[in-house]
């Protein structure tokens, strides 16, 4: 058995790939139509799993658009989360934050954060290498939401 990769279901294009490759730093791989279907597949990876993606050998971030659809989803919290190591978790909450997103679960700990996408999945940021030392705004900063 091989994890392949993880589907989400997605209202707007546009959001999504804003959101998951310019301020997330995914970038898309893969994409699918199907005119008989009615949905859009968009493959994204991680830039250190572009190559082993495309040789089969690394899992992707799948969205799912499905192009007459009005249902609302909801429930990402069900789901879980997603997780993502970077390489520095101060730096890429700030970007983020300047760029709209809510950090749901500031880094107070200097190692670990979560985010939401526009559809509501739930995202962890992990520090590569073990925890930062703690660092302000962040180690004071509450809970906003949901995480």
């Amino acid at each position: 058995m091989r994890y392949l990769h993880t589907m989400v279901r997605v209202t707007d294009v546009e959001a999504s790939l804003h959101f998951w490759c310019d301020l997330m730093g995914l970038e898309e791989v893969e994409r699918k139509e199907s005119q008989e279907g009615k949905f859009t597949l968009i493959f994204l990876a991680a830039p250190e799993d572009r190559d082993a993606f495309m040789q089969g050998r690394a899992p992707a971030l799948e969205l799912t658009y499905n192009w007459d659809s009005d249902e609302v989803y909801t429930g990402g919290r069900n789901f879980g989360h997603l997780a993502y190591e970077v390489d520095d978790i101060y730096a890429t909450c700030q970007y983020l934050q300047d760029h709209g997103v809510v950090i749901n679960r500031p880094p107070r700990d200097g190692r670990m954060a979560f985010v939401r996408s526009p559809d509501g999945i739930s995202i962890e940021l992990l520090q590569k290498g073990g925890a930062q030392e703690l660092k302000e705004p962040w180690a004071s900063m509450g809970n906003t939401g949901e995480w």
